[in-house]
């Protein structure tokens, strides 16, 4: 089967960094079967092409990429004809799926990856908050022949939309990221982890402010932030505000390799998030045997209170509390660690390849 898989980006040349780590085990999965080809839209600014995970990585690049995306599938096709078109998002990688897709007589997939279904406008983000892109997604989900999601809140959303979709995980390549038994504490501080963008969807104010609150009621923790600062440090000026230096390290950016041992030796993963369509970080936890508390969105919402202690979004008291609650009572933080880690394994990165393949095989038998 020759496969066109339309991802915005996060293939770089190198494997490591601006890389997601999902994308990459789905490509090297489906790779090891098909003719994948794989179309960033703005990996890189210029146009360009490269061999990855088994796979051919076209880089659009920017300017008119839309159109210039829908026109190198066109070409490729002509090499050699595609079976199917996928998007992992929708949006604008959505609209090049669907567009090919009709163009060239291929039935076209997409899948919800992140905030095209919210309007959140206090901060400027989602897919829905302007009616352009409310007309744009109503065409392309109407247009494609199969539209997939993550999880069960974003299957919610779509059937409000009058929607049919498939919920397909986006899961973690245990191969890379190999299974850890869940861990006892071993006193002292408890060690926290937060791996996300610093930006206003992951909402890294109401994290620091549950962080406060957890100091005042006298519960030690160390907490170490992960991830690429979009906010040009006012979230480490907040931390100092807040008088968390002690408490609170920010390590920037780290690659799957050097995240690793981060996980391994954390007690809890926190999440603050405004809206996740997963997030992946969840599941690496998971694998590695590091339970998480955080805002009901994603697979946090679906995973509670089994799996996951959830509280709502932008509730840094609440927040506070399930850390509190967590860190206060370590059979519960096991229990919680056991039944998600078999959650992920259940849905790791081989059932995802899976569920796709199987998806790619009934819209061609139909």
């Amino acid at each position: 089967m020759k496969i066109a898989l339309v991802l915005p980006g996060g293939v770089d040349r190198g494997g490591e960094e601006r890389v997601i780590p999902v994308f990459l085990a789905l490509i090297a999965r489906m790779a090891r079967h098909h003719d994948v080809h794989v179309f960033a839209l703005h990996q890189e600014t210029r146009p360009g092409s490269w061999p990855l995970a088994g796979a051919t990585v076209h880089n659009v690049g920017a300017g008119r990429t839309v159109w210039r995306a829908i026109q190198a599938i066109r070409a490729e096709h002509r090499q050699g004809a595609f079976h199917v078109v996928q998007a992992i998002f929708s949006g604008h990688c959505g609209l090049i799926a669907v567009v090919a897709g009709r163009w060239l007589g291929l039935p076209s997939l997409v899948h919800i990856a992140g905030g095209e279904l919210v309007a959140l406008h206090a901060i400027d983000y989602g897919g829905r908050r302007k009616c352009r892109s409310r007309l744009r997604e109503a065409v392309v989900l109407r247009a494609a022949r199969v539209v997939t999601a993550a999880s069960a809140p974003l299957l919610h959303s779509l059937r409000e939309l009058g929607i049919a979709a498939r919920r397909v995980p986006l899961g973690v390549d245990t191969q890379a990221w190999a299974p850890l038994p869940p861990r006892a504490r071993t006193g002292g501080s408890a060690r926290l982890l937060h791996v996300a963008s610093l930006n206003r969807v992951k909402d890294p104010s109401t994290l620091l402010r549950a962080m406060r609150k957890l100091v005042d009621t006298g519960v030690e923790f160390d907490l170490r932030v992960v991830g690429v600062d979009t906010l040009d440090g006012e979230i480490q000026r907040l931390a100092r505000s807040l008088d968390l230096e002690e408490q609170v390290s920010f390590l920037g950016f780290r690659t799957q390799r050097e995240l690793r041992p981060l996980m391994a030796s954390a007690d809890l993963l926190v999440m603050s998030s405004l809206h996740e369509a997963g997030p992946l970080v969840l599941l690496e936890a998971a694998v590695a045997g590091v339970p998480t508390v955080g805002t009901a969105v994603g697979h946090m919402a679906e995973w509670a209170p089994t799996a996951a202690l959830a509280v709502p979004p932008g509730d840094a008291d609440a927040l506070a509390a399930a850390v509190a609650t967590v860190l206060g009572d370590d059979e519960l933080r096991l229990r919680l660690a056991r039944e998600a880690q078999r959650l992920a394994l259940a849905e790791d990165a081989d059932h995802t390849a899976a569920c796709f393949e199987a998806l790619y095989e009934e819209v061609l038998r139909g």
